[in-house]
């Protein structure tokens, strides 16, 4: 049942609508391809649950290195599969590998998390 009291309009449902401060939009210019290409590669390695927990973990080490090994027990997920995920998000660019002996230790890009920050925070 319709009530002539209630207003049926867009914008009188969005509290803000039409005014700046509740308005989105990128800080900045429009990416150009080779920028597009290389964050939609940072998100295509985020995309992944798996690489998502890894991350995490390394990610909240802060700037301490992790090593692999003790990825395994944490995630209770095998050595080949954690070996397999920290490749693909070093590729990306999201983490660097240290060889330590045997061991490998990871540490966060943090210039690559920026820019995800960057390109995400809408004003």
């Amino acid at each position: 049942m319709y009530d002539a009291g209630m207003s049926t309009s867009v914008e009188s449902r969005r509290p803000g609508v039409g005014t700046a401060p509740e308005c989105c939009a990128i800080d900045g210019e429009p990416l150009d391809a080779p920028d597009a290409e290389r964050i939609a590669g940072l998100f295509k390695a985020l995309a992944d649950p798996t690489r998502l927990r890894v991350m995490s973990h390394v990610a909240a080490q802060g700037c301490d290195s992790v090593c692999a090994c003790d990825l395994i027990d944490v995630l209770d997920i095998s050595q080949p599969t954690i070996s397999h995920h920290l490749k693909k998000l070093v590729e990306a660019g999201l983490l660097t590998r240290e060889q330590r002996g045997r061991w490998a230790h990871y540490t966060v890009v943090r210039e690559a998390f920026a820019e995800l920050c960057t390109f995400l925070s809408l004003d």
